[in-house]
């Protein structure tokens, strides 16, 4: 008796549907993403293997360059904006709203603070030129010289008024730095009674 052949169905999957959530999950992940913005002062952190994450929030960020060069910024726009008021008074250099407001897109700076309406007039791209920062004045004193203790100063006032809660400070710099003038950084958060910050490093493989 013959052998009855059964119809093979096709085996085709419609793909359509899989097509229009792939691409709104691209559509939503490039919406969502956040730019890195160019550093003003890029270094090269030396490595280590301990794997412990920035805290996004409530961080301020002293970097120190191969050039002795330090640089400082705070993370929370609305600290910024109002850590440039304190320093404002403190220095007794005023600056207008549409500053305060332009200087609070500034994520890391190093100039004085007498010439920093020069730096806030730029655009962006023009703010993050090599070498167009000096860096922030540091010594070894609290007098208004070390513009970098309060600046420090001026971030911590204004995290605390802002989100109640004190700010944590990490200092990165450059591998080929010398000590001294890390040294020089710590010894401006030590007279604060800054005693607890963290060191930023690259990740260093742990395979020999």
């Amino acid at each position: 008796m013959p052998k009855v052949k059964v119809k093979r169905a096709s085996t085709t999957i419609d793909m359509t549907a899989m097509c229009d959530v792939s691409f709104l999950l691209l559509t939503f992940f490039i919406l969502t993403a956040t730019a890195r913005a160019p550093e003003p002062l890029p270094v090269d952190t030396p490595a280590s293997v301990t794997q412990v994450k920035v805290p996004d929030t409530d961080l301020g960020l002293i970097t120190v360059g191969d050039d002795g060069k330090v640089f400082f910024g705070v993370k929370d726009r609305n600290v910024r904006a109002r850590m440039l008021e304190l320093m404002s008074e403190k220095y007794s250099v005023p600056f207008t709203d549409q500053e305060r407001a332009r200087f609070s897109l500034i994520e890391s700076f190093g100039v004085p603070v007498r010439t920093l309406k020069q730096l806030i007039a730029l655009d962006a791209n023009a703010q993050t030129q090599p070498g167009l920062q000096p860096g922030i004045p540091v010594d070894s004193t609290k007098a208004l010289s070390n513009e970098l203790f309060h600046w420090v100063y001026s971030a911590r006032v204004a995290t605390k008024e802002l989100h109640n809660v004190e700010m944590r400070v990490s200092i990165k710099g450059d591998a080929d730095e010398k000590y001294p003038a890390i040294k020089k950084v710590m010894d401006v958060l030590q007279s604060q009674q800054v005693n607890k910050f963290s060191l930023i490093t690259s990740l260093k493989s742990t395979v020999e």
